[in-house]
């Protein structure tokens, strides 16, 4: 099932937009929305975490080192993912 975006639409990294949602303002990172018209649903995780995993920029790493890594992405541990921000 597929959602519509309207044109100049912007989705941010880490966002999830529900099944036949509507969207028709601008999707933050790691947000969630649904519905129609699309709204807010809730963060994926806090501020703090948000921010961290937006400079990791874990997308652009090569497949191994995401592999190697992966305990970290997904635990949501602030302190753990401090420690790979480079």
């Amino acid at each position: 099932m597929g959602s519509l975006i309207m044109p100049v639409i912007k989705i941010a990294d880490g966002a999830i937009i529900g099944a036949r949602s509507v969207v028709t303002k601008n999707i933050g990172p790691y947000e969630i929305w649904a519905g129609n018209p699309a709204r807010l649903i809730k963060k994926r995780f806090n501020e703090d975490v948000i921010e961290l995993l937006q400079k990791i920029r874990w997308w652009n790493w090569d497949i191994e080192k995401i592999v190697s890594n992966i305990d970290v992405l997904v635990s949501n541990n602030e302190g753990k993912l401090k420690a790979i921000v480079k």
